[in-house]
């Protein structure tokens, strides 16, 4: 039995999808949360209009996750640490699968890291690349990476978590799909500060084109191998995630640059991720300028016209 916990959008998602073809269960700590969706057949609060099918069960019980042998982990990226420690007992011996994208701020660990340090007789795993949760929800055709270190279990679960619309590609790069998920999210917050203060496609063509250069850098001092940021986890969620405003990371960018508010209760992981990136490049002596003024605009410490003065003005070089 697979069970996921978190009800956002994108657990949601991913509930639903795999709901038309077996049967799931939603697990969320909110009991009014899981009552008003047992009622409804849908979460209106995150995935409103989109009808969970006849698989799909919701729970708000730990029993629920203690049943499944599989457990996909769709909570925000800096809580995911918390979370797993408060059901490490539950969650013990099971295959975890993290489908959050990031790096956790306090100590630049990415999800398959922190899954291994808090139950570390859990097997992990991550899914990540190009896929909004509106379109898996839809039924429309999603291609993304499963990462997994045992070959054998990550064939298994690319079978168990692959449908008729979302196709997962395996990998045992595990490090190489962490962060392709996370450093692209800072990339768009970078393109989209870049077209909300007007500065143009060109200027987001270069900066999606030096930011993934920054991401093989980054990759390669950590061990990663460079396929693997070529592929969907990397490379193909950068373009998705610097070209649509389906993105909050794109969106919270577009309101830097407009010098606009945005919405505290949106989860922009590519924000902390960008502080949290900044300090292990420093650590590692890898250079990466976008991530480091993206650190900067986000803490509110730069402003955009000054971060493309910055930029503008480095040493010219071979590309």
């Amino acid at each position: 039995m697979i069970a996921i916990m978190g009800a956002g959008a994108f657990g949601t998602a991913l509930a639903l999808t795999l709901g038309r073809e077996g049967e799931v269960t939603l697990w969320a700590r909110d009991a009014d949360h899981v009552t008003e969706m047992a009622r409804t057949r849908e979460n209106a609060r995150r995935l409103p209009g989109a009808a969970f099918p006849y698989g799909v069960r919701v729970s708000e019980h730990v029993e629920a996750l203690r049943l499944a042998q599989t457990v996909l982990l769709a909570v925000p990226m800096q809580r995911l640490r918390a979370v797993l420690e408060e059901h490490a007992g539950t969650l013990a011996g099971k295959t975890l699968v993290a489908c959050c994208k990031g790096v956790e701020l306090d100590t630049q660990q990415g999800p398959v890291q922190i899954i291994a340090e808090t139950v570390p007789d859990a097997t992990p795993a991550i899914v990540t690349g190009p896929g909004f949760a509106n379109d898996i929800a839809r039924g429309l055709p999603t291609a993304m990476t499963l990462a997994c270190a045992d070959a054998l279990i990550g064939a298994a679960l690319q079978d168990a978590l692959s449908t008729g619309n979302l196709r997962l590609y395996r990998t045992t790069d595990t490090i190489g799909a962490e962060l392709g998920g996370a450093l692209k999210n800072v990339m768009a917050i970078a393109c989209g500060a870049t077209i909300g203060a007007g500065f143009g496609e060109s200027a987001r063509a270069a900066l999606m084109t030096r930011g993934y250069a920054e991401m093989q850098r980054m990759a390669q001092a950590l061990g990663a191998r460079p396929e693997t940021l070529s592929g969907l986890s990397g490379f193909g969620d950068l373009i998705l995630t610097c070209t649509s405003e389906q993105s909050r990371n794109m969106r919270f960018g577009l309101s830097i640059g407009r010098g606009e508010g945005f919405d505290p209760n949106i989860t922009v992981e590519g924000a902390a991720t960008a502080r949290a990136a900044a300090l292990r490049a420093r650590a590692l002596q890898v250079e990466m300028p976008i991530t480091e003024i993206v650190a900067l605009l986000v803490a509110g410490e730069l402003r955009v016209d000054a971060a493309l003065d910055r930029l503008l003005s480095r040493p010219l070089k071979e590309e």
